[in-house]
């Protein structure tokens, strides 16, 4: 695995690399040696965050973890990245695709059980209303929901406001 290790308000020692290479690299037994790995720690007052990111033919595979120390946040993001793998790997792999070439041969062939099957229960439609994000971020409060689907009055994209942790709005827009 191709590792590249950035640090946001923390320098990347010596042993924070080969910590991160340690233990991301027991992913290995699921990826090609050339599969690329894109690691960002970042400190912020006594939160330690990792963001692991692996791109893989048309889908990402990204975990992030936070706590008050750094190798404790490694060692979580290695683990989440391999239950992500076992759990979805039907859902990553179609081995008659291209995108088998970027997992080792015995992930593909390795039978995990499908501990829980995606399955749509519910479904709904609506018609998005053109507002700014700021009055969809009042509107999902209004509604007590996490996210809201609405069109952007300024670009007349549709859009999606999420609550963040800390009371914090996200703003998803479509790159075309």
């Amino acid at each position: 695995m191709k590792f590249t290790i950035v640090g946001k308000n923390i320098e990347v020692t010596p042993g924070l690399h080969a910590a991160v290479e340690e233990k991301i690299g027991k992913l290995e037994k699921y990826f090609t040696p050339d599969t690329l790995v894109n690691v960002t720690l970042n400190v912020d007052k006594d939160r330690h965050k990792i963001e692991v990111t692996i791109p893989v033919k048309g889908k990402i595979i990204r975990a992030e973890q936070v706590s008050n120390d750094m190798y404790v946040s490694i060692d979580l993001v290695e683990e989440v990245i391999e239950r992500q793998l076992k759990k979805y790997r039907s859902k990553l792999v179609d081995k008659q695709q291209a995108e088998a070439s970027y997992f080792k041969k015995e992930y593909i062939e390795a039978d995990f059980m499908d501990d829980e099957e995606i399955r749509i229960e519910r479904m709904k439609k609506f018609d998005p209303k053109p507002m700014y994000p700021e009055d969809a971020c009042v509107q999902m409060e209004l509604l007590g929901h996490s996210f809201f689907v609405f069109v952007n009055a300024e670009t007349d994209q549709i859009c999606v406001v999420y609550k963040r942790k800390g009371n914090t709005y996200g703003l998803i827009e479509p790159e075309f």
